[in-house]
């Protein structure tokens, strides 16, 4: 099937009928069999209630007792639903589940509503779209039928084989095999599938990222459209190639993508901060099979050494800006007071000229020199002429990130470990992190002054489309909730944590995280706080984005190298620059500065034409956000693989030796630890404690042995030896060290049944 119900229902208008022919070729079906199967799912969905047909076509009903959410599973065989509107999750039995897997999109119904302590209960009426379109399995042959099991035990199901793929048993020891799903489980039927190749397990890191590319759907990219790209128009351009310009760069990987470029003028009471975008829009128009194919990449992905690039080579080439070059660009000017707040700030399509580049090498040189040192580092020599402006950049970066922070924007010390593999993942991107944190990085770091740039230019363009009111995609992030940061206080005042609480006990993440930097359980404690934090996620509203201090609306466009997002609100603010109305008609004489804030509340008449604004309505209204937010989770799943893979190969070779940790997490089944210097993360089973019944105490974070009284809490130090890696699955298993002259002792009774069942059912007491 060529569409998804999401496609079909992002096609249909919910105010008026939208005809099938019309339906037919927005979804591309030209096949008589395309088209009957687009028949069928429309009758299914017709008696589901969300579409109504009628002779004039179908139309989009609105039900609101089916609830749009994604399944997470767990290797337990819990399911949730998570809903999309930010409710609370529901609660999904197995028979409830219609065949549904782990990460699909579907339509919930609430079939028991939750209570003080227990979450709602639901089935699944309707699998939007299906994640999993192919798998890594483990072969089993069961007589005559060959099963694949699949490598995530998430998804709780299994895939027959046709006989013909038992040739891939023989190497199963050594290798895992490449699943795609040609259907998916219906009624009594079974999910049905073939192998299309065997990959190795230990084959070298070239091998490991072809597993982890296989594993998450995105080892086959499409080639790009062969199209030359646009050349940008040359009137109106505000020429800035006089003004001194610098590029700063921290990535070092092969393709990687190129970044915006900074200016500094100084103003009587203040300075003006010009940010400088590669301006891809105007060299890809919208809707072209460039844009779908931009649209379809979403983001540009960091392989470690390497980047699987959003832009193609000749587009990449075209917009990337070279020391010397003049280069157009997309700029905006942001006037800032002695203290660094925005005042004002004005959009400009412009020609800049890079002067320079300042790398990493630079900047950390340009730390360590002595304020009336005469001579220069080597990275510093081709920056002479421009030493006053980054030190006037590096000031100005420290100056924003204290504003981010005061705002209740909040930095982590949560860098990734030191392993070579990663690559250029150790640098985060310049612009506000989808994790809904930063990390902390040194005042002269590179990204650390480009981030504060970009976290204010792209607040300085959600603040200017949501006063206009034009369509945009919008990045929010909602504060965490008052009830997930209380969880943190409780473990924090736990381990005596001193912490400022207001009168009804509640503090922010920020205070929290300030708290947690003078402890020395820092890093177990701002792990804690990492989890009660929402994402970022684009959305068509404007709304709260902590991370980035706004209060209002903040849009992203300064990083079109790097996300389709930032490309769509490139097209729509050179459109209102292009395009725009500045006076009611021709025959008004004073006009309004549309690409300024001072044009707020002075509008009172038609900005855009109406057909002008429909290509931007329509992808919208057809859930272009929900779909790039979809890429990106997929994006940032393989990313977390990538790096848990590199933790556990750095691992294996420590398999049996005695290693000092910090618990970074406690379970009533067992405990998390942290081992330098990869900070690869392994579970003590709480069955592995053999010198004693322990028992949790999830109020005080800890277990707590019943004879001994030995605790394991976190952030404690403790001795562990590897017992066994897994690579594949990212599991390590640990087992704790006793103290010289302690040895094990035997349970007594009934505590050896209970010791082997606490991490399946954690029925250990909660004795607090």
């Amino acid at each position: 099937m060529k569409f998804t119900v999401a496609d079909l229902l992002d096609q249909l208008p919910a105010a008026e009928p939208l005809p099938v022919a019309k339906l037919e070729k927005a979804l591309g079906l030209s096949l008589k069999g395309d088209k009957e199967h687009l028949r069928i799912g429309l009758e299914a969905m017709g008696r589901l209630g969300l579409v109504e047909l009628n002779d004039a076509g179908v139309q989009r009903l609105s039900n609101d007792s089916l609830i749009p959410a994604r399944l997470r599973c767990s290797s337990k065989g819990f399911c949730f639903a998570l809903r999309e509107d930010g409710g609370e999750d529901i609660y999904i039995r197995d028979h409830q589940l219609n065949h549904a897997w782990n990460g699909d999109r579907v339509l919930v119904r609430i079939t028991r509503e939750g209570g003080r302590r227990r979450s709602p209960e639901g089935g699944v009426q309707c699998i939007l779209t299906r994640t999993t379109t192919s798998l890594l399995a483990q072969l089993d042959q069961q007589g005559e039928r060959i099963i694949a099991q699949p490598l995530d035990d998430r998804l709780l199901t299994s895939i027959e084989l046709p006989s013909d793929d038992s040739k891939h048993c023989n190497d199963n020891a050594d290798s895992v095999v490449e699943v795609v799903v040609d259907r998916f489980p219906v009624a009594q039927r079974p999910a049905f599938g073939h192998v299309t190749r065997s990959l190795p397990i230990n084959g070298g890191e070239a091998a490991d990222l072809d597993l982890l590319l296989t594993k998450h759907r995105l080892q086959d990219r499409g080639p790009a459209p062969r199209a030359t790209p646009k050349a940008p128009g040359g009137h109106n351009r505000t020429d800035l190639t006089g003004l001194p310009t610098l590029l700063l760069e921290a990535w070092q990987g092969k393709e990687a993508p190129p970044l915006a470029a900074l200016s500094l003028e100084p103003l009587e009471q203040g300075q003006r901060l010009w940010l400088h975008a590669p301006s891809v829009a105007e060299r890809v128009a919208p809707g072209s099979s460039t844009d779908q194919w931009l649209r379809e990449q979403a983001e540009a992905l960091c392989l470690g050494g390497q980047w699987q690039p959003l832009l193609s080579a000749a587009l990449s080439k075209a917009c990337g800006f070279k020391p010397g070059d003049s280069q157009e660009a997309l700029s905006v000017a942001l006037e800032l007071d002695s203290h660094g707040q925005l005042l004002h700030f004005r959009f400009h399509r412009s020609l800049i000229r890079v002067d320079a580049v300042a790398s990493e090498a630079a900047l950390s040189a340009l730390a360590e020199r002595k304020p009336k040192s005469r001579t220069l580092a080597a990275p510093l020599k081709p920056l002479k002429d421009h030493l006053p402006l980054l030190e006037q950049l590096v000031a100005l970066g420290t100056q924003l990130r204290e504003q981010r922070l005061a705002a209740g924007s909040l930095d982590l010390d949560l860098p990734l470990p030191a392993i070579d593999r990663l690559g250029d993942l150790h640098v985060p991107a310049p612009d506000a992190s989808r994790n809904g944190w930063m990390v902390i990085l040194p005042p002269h770091h590179p990204h650390a002054i480009l981030r504060e740039a970009v976290v204010l230019a792209e607040r300085a363009l959600g603040q200017h489309l949501s006063a206009l009111e034009l369509p945009a995609i919008f990045a929010v992030n909602p504060a965490p909730s008052a009830a997930d940061l209380h969880d943190v206080v409780k473990a924090a005042l736990a381990l005596e944590i001193p912490l400022e609480l207001s009168e009804e006990g509640d503090t922010s993440a920020t205070e929290l995280a300030q708290c947690f930097s003078h402890s020395e359980r820092q890093r177990p404690l701002q792990q804690q706080l990492r989890g009660t934090l929402n994402p970022v996620q684009l959305s068509d509203e404007a709304g709260l984005h902590m991370l980035g201090g706004a209060t209002t609306a903040q849009a992203p466009w300064c990083n079109p190298t790097l996300h389709y997002a930032d490309i769509w609100n490139q097209q729509l603010l050179l459109t209102l620059l292009l395009e725009g109305k500045d006076r009611p008609s021709i025959r008004h004489k004073t006009s309004v500065d549309l690409a300024a804030d001072s044009c707020h509340g002075q509008i009172d008449w038609p900005l855009l034409a109406a057909g002008v604004l429909v290509p931007y309505t329509e992808d919208l209204a057809h859930g272009l956000s929900e779909r790039l937010n979809q890429r990106h989770r997929q994006l940032q799943d393989f990313s977390t693989d990538l790096v848990a893979m590199a933790q556990a190969r750095q691992a294996e070779p420590l398999v049996g030796q005695t290693l000092s940790g910090t618990i970074s997490g406690v379970q009533s089944y067992g405990f998390f630890v942290e081992v330098p210097p990869s900070q690869v993360e392994g579970l003590v089973h709480v069955s592995s404690l053999k010198d004693d019944w322990y028992e949790y105490r999830s109020r005080q974070n800890r277990l707590v042995g019943r004879k001994n009284r030995r605790t394991y809490m976190l952030g404690d130090s403790v001795d562990v030896v590897i017992e066994k890696v897994d690579p594949l699955r990212h599991q390590i298993d640990l087992a704790v060290v006793l103290p010289e002259g302690e040895v094990e002792i035997e349970p007594v009774d009934g505590d050896a049944v209970d010791r082997d069942h606490a991490g399946d059912n954690g029925n250990a007491p909660d004795a607090d």
